[in-house]
């Protein structure tokens, strides 16, 4: 069993259940899945550079991510209906747990400047959206190999009803949040 799932089982869940006054352990929050997404704006012209991200991609979830492509057309952009603009992961299950183990104990520490994670980006249904500047602060990518430093989007999905227990469950997994 993976570490997180194991700590939400025997330490989140009862904590959660005291603080919120939870009647059985079906109500206490949990994680639904996590959504990675990496969108590649320089694809129009150069479609190797999807490829590079995909790739970066795969490495980072240990999944093959599925490329996005462009709901409308937007001539400013000179963007066509069904062009691929980017990459997305979903994570559930175990790859979930893992990701937001690595996610929580290696690579936000490795951001620069770090001073915690915002506590407002969270959507009034408790999933909780993380934009990442660069992918170097995963440790699957390799610096050198790097073409071009691409950010990324990460949505948390939780079963979690309202803001303040989905802070309170991804605080209980070691959440760095801004004080």
């Amino acid at each position: 069993m993976n570490r997180l799932k194991e700590k939400l089982v025997k330490e989140i869940s009862p904590a959660l259940m005291s603080k919120f006054n939870y009647k059985s352990v079906m109500e206490v929050p949990k994680l639904n899945k996590i959504v990675i997404n990496m969108g590649v704006g320089d694809a129009v012209a150069n479609a190797k550079a999807l490829d590079i991200a995909v790739d970066e991609l795969g490495q980072i979830t240990g999944q093959k991510p599925v490329v996005t492509r462009a709901k409308k057309s937007i001539a400013g952009f000179r963007l066509r209906e069904g062009m691929p603009i980017g990459a997305k992961v979903t994570l559930r299950g175990d790859r979930m747990y893992e990701f937001l183990d690595k996610l929580v104990s290696v690579s936000l520490p490795r951001v620069r400047d770090f001073r915690g994670v915002s506590k407002k980006a969270f959507d009034g249904r408790g999933n909780y959206t993380l934009g990442v500047k660069e992918q170097l602060i995963f440790p699957e990518i390799d610096y050198d190999k790097v073409s071009k430093v691409r950010g990324m989007d990460i949505v948390i999905v939780t079963t979690a009803n309202t803001d303040e227990e989905a802070r309170e469950l991804l605080t209980q997994f070691g959440m760095p949040f801004q004080k």
